[in-house]
This record gives structure tokens, sequence and C-alpha cells, in this order.
């Protein structure tokens, strides 16, 4: 079974349309990533998929079921989002318990102490920071806990919207081998959005090229790592990383 397929999707921001037409089948357990330049629909994407981007048409199915355009309690519970900005996306008033804690409490889930103490011990934080705020952790100590907050309900499909784009190259890194463990060890999907062609070849099985909201060409990682995409913009992007 597919974790997600998307049909004929465009997705529109009032009159403007940002995704024309994207088909998608993305198996489970695959790391598939979205590139391109900004503003080329790859988070749009995302949004619709996590219920936050409601004006769209076409379809998308998440582990065989077609999702509503609304948030889904059901399809939350399986689908969680991790978003570039890990101090943004995190209440600078709430600990780090609290924030871990809200999704279980959303969900009438129990155990909630167990639970995120195993979390943070998933995600490589000890439980000295359990009772912190966002503002007394690093930027990479502040992913770790979206991470974790993003697993708090066993998903079986992540999105990662750029989830290491705002952190120092070191900490990418740190982060980039956390996501791979991840994987491997829960089985987990992942949909990646980046510009960063390095994270794709070292995290991701496949990926879409996408330009002006329409996906130009998908590849293999392996054709990534080789220098051999087909498309001419696919190769512009290549181009800049190598430059860059």
């Amino acid at each position: 079974m597919n974790a997600i397929d998307i049909q004929n999707l465009d997705i529109s921001y009032g009159d403007t349309k940002v995704v024309h037409g994207v088909n998608l089948a993305i198996p489970e357990g695959e790391s598939f990533a979205l590139v391109g330049e900004s503003g080329s629909g790859k988070s749009t994407i995302l949004r619709a998929i996590a219920g936050l981007a409601p004006d769209w048409t076409g379809s998308i199915s998440v582990l065989g079921q077609a999702r509503s355009h609304h948030i889904d309690r059901q399809v939350s519970s399986q689908v969680q989002m991790v978003f570039q900005d890990p101090y943004g996306s995190l209440h600078p008033r709430k600990t780090i318990d609290a924030a871990l804690s809200e999704p279980l409490a959303i969900h009438g889930i129990g155990n909630r102490g167990e639970r995120v103490e195993a979390v943070l011990r998933d995600v490589g934080l000890d439980q000295r920071f359990r009772f912190r705020f966002p503002h007394q952790l690093s930027g990479g100590q502040r992913q770790r806990v979206a991470i974790a907050r993003a697993l708090m309900l066993q998903p079986k499909i992540m999105l990662l919207d750029e989830p290491t784009s705002a952190l120092d190259v070191s900490v990418q890194a740190e982060i980039l081998n956390l996501l791979k463990r991840l994987r491997r060890e829960q089985g987990l999907t992942y949909l990646l959005v980046t510009h960063n062609l390095p994270v794709v070849s070292f995290l991701c099985d496949r990926l879409a090229v996408m330009r002006q909201g329409r996906i130009v060409e998908i590849a293999d990682a392996a054709q990534l790592k080789a220098g051999k995409l087909n498309e001419p913009y696919s190769q512009e992007l290549l181009a800049a990383t190598a430059s860059g």
C-alpha cells in the first residue's frame, strides 16, 4: 500500500493557483523529496496533505484513506509535520513537557509522562530538558523537540518542511542523522521539502523536481548522486549546488 497517493492535485490561494496537476505515489517506508526553488509549490503540497491548505481539487489519500479538505483527527494521528523554524513552532511560554503532552491530551491518550520520557530518549535529549522552555534550548535542541512532538502520536508518515535549513551546518548533520535513524527504527515514511540536494542524497530514495507548481521530473537518488537528472531545469539545480 502507498503511504501517500496524490492525483491531479491543484492548489490555490484565493484566485492564484500555485500547484498544477501534481501526481505522486509514495510507498510505505520510502523517503521522498520535493525539490525546487522557493515558490515552486513544495511546501504547499505538504500543507494540503496535513490539512492546512484546504483550497484544493483532485485527490489526496493517506494510507489508503481519502483525506478531507480540513484537519482530520484520524489522519493527523498518522501524519505529522515538522516545520522549518523550530522556535516559531514551539509555544514560548510552554515547557517542553507541556508541548509534548498536548497531542496526547487532544487525542485522549494516557501514560503521558512515560511517553514524554520515551520520546525524549528517542530524539537524543535527556530528562533534564523536560521542564525547560524553548528559549533555554539551542536551535538543534529545539528541532529535536519539534521532531519529538511529531512522534508523540506514533505516526506512520512524517512531513518535513526544510527541517534543517534554519540550523548551523554542524547541527544540520546531527538532525539528518537523527531523522535517518528514526526512519529505520520506526519504519517511518518521509516526505521532505528542501532546496538542498545534498540533503536529498543523504536522506531520500527518490525525488520530484518542481518548477512553478508543476513536477518536471521524478528520479531516483542514485541518479541525483551520479548527476544524471534529465530535465534542463533539474540540471540547473545540480549546477547551482555544485557552484555553491
